[in-house]
């Protein structure tokens, strides 16, 4: 399976293009399945006025309307090109402290999406407080995972065994993210984790025999700087590993 799970419209107040254009561009580099998972403040606030407004003159927390209108578009564009791309409709949601205003409310309902990730997890001041599986639960989404975080850092620093921690991940239908980012808007730098992980033969043997489902993302936030050849082979590296994609049959 070809998958990019990570991509960005102009829903995201750091995205450009409309979603039919990061659609097609994916299409057109025969990503075979795509997912737009905009950040939740871009979809809650719906403009970067709303969002950099003083909490009095617009609060902190934002309703659940803006996400079900998001919600209704990805749905219509998964009609849309069914038949030529299989879309899943994602969300992006943060949870670190330091912005309060990325901070989704605590009503916010994201069941309806086909999936979530959650970055953010190893933030010092991030609302999980280090507890992956009691925020997955909180989300009500039925598929979640893990964004651009070095995961077996993180597990290390909770004094867990790895093996049995991504076991859990994936009795819970909790996958990780590879993100494989290279563009302008990340200044063209590679996360470390993502290139420790593809080089370390022991992550990749502990990621096999715990049987988490990896995810490939390429955290695209402009279509001209959309590296699909890229996507294919990291998907089919992992392949080669024995790892099982997100969503894979």
């Amino acid at each position: 399976m070809i998958q990019d799970l990570h991509s960005h419209t102009y829903y995201s107040f750091c995205g450009k293009d409309r979603p039919e254009a990061v659609i097609e561009a994916a299409i057109e580099g025969g990503i075979e399945l795509l997912g737009i998972c905009d950040h939740n403040y871009g979809v809650g606030f719906g403009n970067g006025a709303a969002f950099c407004a003083p909490a009095e003159t617009v609060p902190l927390s934002y309703s659940n309307q803006t996400l079900q209108k998001y919600l209704d578009h990805l749905t219509l564009l998964k009609e849309k090109y069914a038949d030529q791309i299989t879309l899943l409709r994602g969300i992006e949601i943060a949870t670190h402290l330091d912005t309060p205003k990325v901070i989704p409310p605590a009503d916010a309902d994201f069941s309806g999406f086909d999936y979530c990730l959650i970055e953010n997890l190893d933030h010092p001041n991030s609302i999980t407080q280090g507890d992956l599986f009691a925020f997955a639960e909180k989300t009500n989404c039925q598929n979640v995972g893990v964004a651009h975080t070095d995961l077996f850092a993180f597990i290390r620093s909770l004094g867990e065994d790895p093996y049995r921690y991504l076991k859990r991940m994936a009795d819970q239908n909790i996958f990780w993210e590879m993100n494989v980012s290279y563009d302008s808007i990340h200044q063209y730098r590679e996360h470390p984790y993502m290139l420790a992980f593809f080089s370390d033969r022991e992550q990749q043997a502990i990621v096999r025999e715990s049987g988490v489902r990896l995810s490939v993302g390429f955290d695209g936030h402009r279509v001209g700087d959309y590296l699909p050849q890229r996507i294919r082979d990291y998907c089919s590296c992992l392949g080669d590993m024995g790892i099982k994609l997100a969503f894979e049959e």
